[in-house]
């Protein structure tokens, strides 16, 4: 049966998939932009945004930054979320075509799901941009943080921090494209290293990813009481993974390294004793910022690119707790390339305020 902890992180899940699976929004008056190129001169623009994953803190704030930049740009821009579904998802980017928008942002997926439906996309002239999904289509391009660089950022100071000799532990799922690309920069790692020896792989993706996980962390520990560092390639399971260790009573025994982060990961990091320890990641609302961009570059008729790049950053629980960072909004502040991103701009798209 769930702790009373893990019940409310449950009913908390579910509140956020409720409120973000109903969103729907007009986020401005169709004006246009002056001196834009067409369409976007005269407005009118709507775009689609269609998320794969819900109920996380990163696409929480990766919708923000979609909507804040969609704004800037005078769109309208229709969010929804495919609740981890690829039957949903695809139909979805269906609606999106029958409703004739001119451009759809997809974030995350799987090619099975999409390769068909986005192909209908382009036979009807809608412009298509990915984010962390590489169809392989041409006319296509992707969005992405840079998944290999990000875990390597990230097991480079668990190489400083453990040695190179320790039991390891990964959550994991296959099947997405960036926890794949994560997953196989783990496995390079540790083949480097041959003193790290993985004991256990384990991991869930569904609506409760958290509480789940943890259910499994206390499981494999018990199995397993010799794992020191734990890898995870994605910050849902990060919070699974420190949920099952404090429940066991061993979160002073083991570090987790992850990628991604939010402002309630950074609280998860500061907590005393925590065994989150380092996290590479990107501002996810920039992100959604950088996809909406390249989306509207893809529609003016200018190339963004084949691949957008967002560069990732290193952050580790001493640095939250020295320069007392206790928000994504602190760590902005302190540094402006986590701020901002350079990626898919062009001196007629305005950059919107923080």
């Amino acid at each position: 049966m769930p702790s009373i902890r893990r019940s409310a992180l449950l009913n908390a899940a579910a509140a956020i998939t409720f409120s973000l699976g109903a969103l729907l929004t007009p986020t401005a008056d169709a004006q246009g932009v002056p001196g834009a190129p067409a369409p976007f001169n005269k407005g009118g623009v709507t775009i689609a945004v269609v998320n794969y994953l819900s109920g996380s803190d990163f696409l929480q704030a990766y919708e923000v930054g979609a909507a804040r930049q969609a704004k800037a740009l005078g769109l309208k821009v229709r969010l929804s979320e495919a609740q981890q579904d690829p039957d949903k998802l695809r139909s979805l980017v269906q609606q999106a075509i029958d409703l004739h928008v001119r451009g759809i942002v997809i974030n995350n997926g799987t090619k099975e799901a999409l390769t068909d439906v986005v192909r209908q996309a382009q036979a009807a002239g809608i412009k298509v941009v990915t984010y962390d999904l590489d169809l392989g289509l041409p006319g296509v391009p992707v969005v992405e943080q840079d998944d290999r660089d990000m875990a390597n950022i990230v097991l480079a100071q668990a190489l400083k921090d453990e040695g190179d000799h320790f039991n390891a532990g990964e959550v994991y799922v296959a099947g997405f494209l960036p926890l794949d690309h994560r997953h196989a920069a783990f496995r390079a790692f540790a083949a480097a290293h041959p003193g790290i020896k993985i004991d256990a792989v384990w991991g869930v993706v569904n609506s409760t990813t958290p509480a789940s996980v943890a259910d499994q962390t206390e499981a494999v520990f018990r199995a397993h009481p010799g794992i020191t560092v734990v890898f995870t390639p994605w910050d849902e399971f990060a919070r699974g993974v420190k949920l099952g260790l404090d429940e066991l009573g061993i979160s002073s025994k083991v570090h987790i390294y992850g990628v991604d982060t939010s402002t309630s990961d950074i609280q998860a990091m500061r907590e005393r004793n925590s065994p989150w320890v380092a996290t590479a990641a990107t501002n996810a609302a920039v992100v959604g910022e950088v996809s909406v961009r390249a989306l509207a570059l893809l529609i003016a008729g200018q190339n963004p690119g084949a691949k957008v790049r967002v560069t990732p950053h290193l952050i580790t629980r001493n640095e939250l707790l020295r320069d007392n960072i206790k928000t994504i909004q602190d760590l902005a502040a302190r540094d402006p390339a986590f701020r901002e991103s350079n990626a898919a701009l062009a001196p007629w798209i305005p950059v919107p305020s923080s």
